[in-house]
């Protein structure tokens, strides 16, 4: 299983030119879905007005299907302030756009995790468009349209402030709900012990896992090393 670091890195690029405060709420993005087992890689980011009209083409002047109905400057991307998203699958560098993938089979799609999660720190979602549903789109628009920002208006600080705010008072919540939840440990569907799920990372009982496989386990406190064996007597 990737670390949290690792899948952090894989976006770290897209990243790149965005919003102050959508990069903040990116970056906590990836850390929420992660935490619920669901790791994302941010696929889209700031993206140029010539890049844009070349996505406008595709499926009108150039080969393809239509993937946007923005022209240049006219999609929130040419101005830093949404990005593009897709499931990282267990192998750490394959992606899908599956939306009905339950990849942690806790019974919601993976998807809508990252949705819920999306929402909860100020994002709007493409997929609740009425006209052209971009299901892999976040925004935050600040109550700004594309004519504002084409005709250079920007985000107040207050709008700033507030979205800041908002992430991190939902960061507090979250961690506070999800510290140190128990979970139950099973090795070939017998329970072996008890386990702690802490920010994204599950703790298990060493001795108790190992045991149940038939390896034995050694503690050296001085080198502050386990050592798991098989087979071993």
């Amino acid at each position: 299983m990737l670390t949290l670091d690792q899948v952090k890195s894989k976006s770290a690029t897209r990243l790149k030119g965005l919003h102050p405060a959508v990069l903040a709420a990116a970056t906590a993005l990836i850390e929420r879905s992660y935490t619920r087992g669901v790791p994302i890689l941010i696929t889209q980011g700031l993206r140029t007005i010539a890049e844009q009209e070349g996505l406008y083409a595709q499926g009108r002047t150039k080969p393809g299907k239509i993937v946007t109905n923005a022209r240049g400057g006219y999609s929130y991307h040419n101005f830093g302030l949404s990005i593009d998203f897709a499931l990282l699958l267990p192998n750490g560098s394959s992606v899908s756009w599956d939306t009905t993938r339950d990849g942690d089979s806790d019974k919601t799609t993976d998807w809508m995790e990252v949705v819920q999660e999306a929402k909860a720190l100020g994002f709007e979602w493409g997929g609740d468009w009425t006209t052209f549903k971009d299901y892999p789109h976040f925004q935050m628009s600040f109550g700004l349209n594309t004519a504002q920002l084409r005709a250079g208006v920007k985000p107040t600080e207050t709008q700033i402030a507030v979205v800041l705010a908002k992430i991190d008072r939902y960061l507090k919540e979250a961690e506070k709900v999800n510290k140190d939840v128990k979970v139950d440990v099973y090795v070939n569907g017998v329970k072996v012990g008890d386990g702690v799920l802490d920010a994204g990372v599950t703790y298990t009982p060493t001795r108790a896992v190992a045991e149940a496989l038939g390896a034995t386990v050694a503690w050296d406190k001085d080198k502050l090393r386990v050592d798991i064996n098989k087979g071993a007597k």
